[in-house]
This record gives structure tokens, sequence and C-alpha cells, in this order.
């Protein structure tokens, strides 16, 4: 007998929440912030809204379904099912939070703040979940297939990415390494940068962007679903030892570009997440390119 689907919500502790925590009580949270010119009762309308976003969404899951909660910070200890539905009920960051822990699994983007928020991957209110859920099942529902970004070391280490992949040093000094596209003859040119980024169509709204708009060099920025990345180094060094002729281009479907670490120890890391990051070390290879999975993204 196959199991009743699980609409898994995915939400994040609130600013409110944090200060609380830190503080002690709204008492104090209160005072800090009177001390620094702001007022709690801005933060305190924003956890109202997410909480009573949560508590529409709860409501609207499907009675014969099963439900489950996660929040942000214990998603790589969560165990995603095949029969999921997950509901991020939040901001765009979170569903980017969430994605590379997913294998198909349709994502519904709940925006608890709109207006606040741009919501590019929550595009729906949480009256819309009722008529969601159930369609989010259906064949032929209406999602998006969004590209990811991969990196995959020689030691089997994985990395998967919605907008963009960072690899460099832990404090973004100076990264040494040698940098190679797999399908360009095998050129290899040995860089001391601060940093190499590669990004999706997804993440063209973001830091890609902002790297872009400086030295796009004619490159067309990637659609969230076409299967090409965009890479950049970030402040190429040039040197008697280092290079800065490969600086820029981008990878399709089948293409990588290969990292040979010259460092002590460089970082790979996600979404603007360092502190879930692959650590690489002298001698070590990193490959990235179009991932092979994919976010499905309802409506």
């Amino acid at each position: 007998m196959s199991l009743a689907p699980r609409a898994v919500l995915v939400h994040r502790t609130t600013e409110y929440e944090e200060l609380v925590a830190r503080h002690g009580t709204h008492g104090q949270a209160a005072f800090f912030l009177a001390s620094r010119g702001r007022d709690i009762e801005e933060v305190a309308e924003r956890h109202r809204r997410t909480r009573r976003a949560l508590a529409e969404v709860t409501a609207a899951i499907p009675l014969t379904w099963r439900q489950s909660r996660v929040e942000r910070a214990d998603l790589d200890r969560f165990l995603f099912a095949p029969e999921d539905v997950v509901v991020v009920v939040g901001q765009d960051g979170l569903v980017a939070n969430v994605a590379k822990y997913l294998a198909g699994q349709p994502v519904v983007g709940i925006d608890t703040d709109p207006g606040r928020n741009p919501g590019v991957l929550v595009r729906h209110r949480p009256g819309d979940a009722a008529a969601l859920l159930p369609s989010a099942l259906a064949t032929g529902t209406d999602a998006e297939e969004l590209t990811m970004v991969e990196a995959v070391a020689d030691d089997t280490q994985r990395l998967v990415a919605l907008n963009e992949i960072y690899l460099g040093a832990a404090g973004h000094q100076t990264a040494r390494y040698r940098l190679g596209l797999e399908d360009d003859g095998g050129v290899v040119e040995a860089q001391a940068s601060s940093g190499v980024l590669v990004g999706t169509g997804t993440g063209a709204t973001g830091w890609i962007r902002s790297v872009w708009q400086e030295r796009s060099a004619g490159l067309r920025l990637p659609g969230p679903t076409e299967r090409r990345l965009l890479w950049f180094v970030r402040e190429a060094w040039p040197s008697p030892a280092t290079g800065t002729s490969l600086v820029a281009g981008e990878l399709t479907a089948g293409a990588r570009l290969t990292l040979g670490v010259e460092s002590e120890r460089l970082i790979a890391f996600g979404d603007g997440i360092e502190s879930d990051a692959v650590e690489l070390t002298w001698g070590q290879t990193v490959r990235v390119g179009v991932c092979g999975e994919r976010l499905r993204l309802v409506g």
C-alpha cells in the first residue's frame, strides 16, 4: 500500500524570535532595539504575519495527508521522502536553502511578507495553499524545472546549489589554484584571485548578476530553466606565475570547469551558506557544472 502524501512545511526562525532568544524577554529585546533607534513593533509584526501564514497553510493541508515541519537550521538532518510536497513558508532564499536536499519533490513557495520579499521563488500567498497542495501531485502540474549547479571533488564530496557556488579561500583572501575547462582542449591556467563564482539563471537575480554587470564580456545571462551556467573569476591577479586569461565564460549542460587546489585550504559553498562548505586542500581537484537534478517549483 502506498503512503499518503506528506506536506513538509519549511520555515525559519523569525528576527523577533532570535532577538528574544538572545536578550531573554520581549522587554529586554525592545530596550536593546530602542537604544539603537529601532522599534520592536516592526519586527514583532513581521513575526506575527509569519505565524499567521504558517497557521493558514497548516490548516489547508488535506486531512488525509501526513504533515511535518522543519526549521532551516535542521535541514541537513531532515530526511525528505519521495512522496513529499515541500511547502516553503518565508523568503525566496529559503527555497534555495532547501533545494539541495531534494530529489524531484514538488516545491510550493508561500510568501509571508509580500512587498518586502521579491517573490521570485515564493510566488504564492497563504490563501492559495488549499488549491495548490492537491494539484502539486497531479500529472501535468504547472511546475518549472529550475537548473542547479554542482561541485564534485575528487574525494567524492559533493555540493549542490540553486543560485551559485563560490570556490575560494574561507576569508575571501587570495586563493591559489589551477583553472581549466574540460571542453577547451585541456587549457589550464595557474591563478591567484578572490575566488571563482559559478551561477545559474535563478542566481542571475543575485550575486552572479552583480559580477556580470561589472564585466559581462558579451555573455548573456541564462534563464532559470536554461541548462547553462555563467562563471567568473573574482579579482584575478597577474604575476610571473599566475595569469588572467581565463576569467569568465559559460558552461553548457555537458561542460565542466575544473579547479586544482594549490592552497593549504580552500572551500566551496553554495547559496551564501558558508557554514555548509566542502573543504579542499593541496592537490585536490573539483569539477563544477550543471547539476543532473533540477528543482521542481510549482506555479
